[in-house]
């Protein structure tokens, strides 16, 4: 099992990223994924939840409510995660993760 997950950088306050992971050797369109982060010096805080092929729900923490998006395309077999209006507070690895395993992440700067 792996995921891999992108698209991080630096980015200026009030800026956009597109975080994609890209998991293997599990049947992708069967669970929900999810993404977490962990900010500097703190602990993991789960972001936003998507269910599995069907009925697809997302739900979101409220800190990243309105401004986050999260979608899957169970083709392409590709989590992704639109983080739009980003704040400094959003500075952290993210990681998308299953109920079997998590990767290694991809690092989020906001700042100016």
């Amino acid at each position: 099992v792996q995921l891999v997950e992108s698209g991080g950088g630096l980015v200026q306050p009030g800026g956009f990223l597109r975080l994609s992971c890209t998991p293997s050797g599990f049947t992708f369109s069967s669970y929900s994924m999810y993404w977490v982060r962990q900010a500097p010096g703190e602990g993991l805080e789960w972001v936003s939840v998507i269910t599995h092929a069907g009925i697809t729900i997302t739900t979101f923490a409220d800190s990243v409510k309105g401004r986050f998006i999260n979608s899957r395309d169970n083709v392409k077999n590709t989590l992704y995660l639109e983080m739009n209006s980003l704040r400094p507070e959003d500075t952290a690895v993210y990681h998308c993760m299953y109920e079997e395993g998590w990767g290694q992440g991809t690092k989020v700067t906001v700042s100016s």
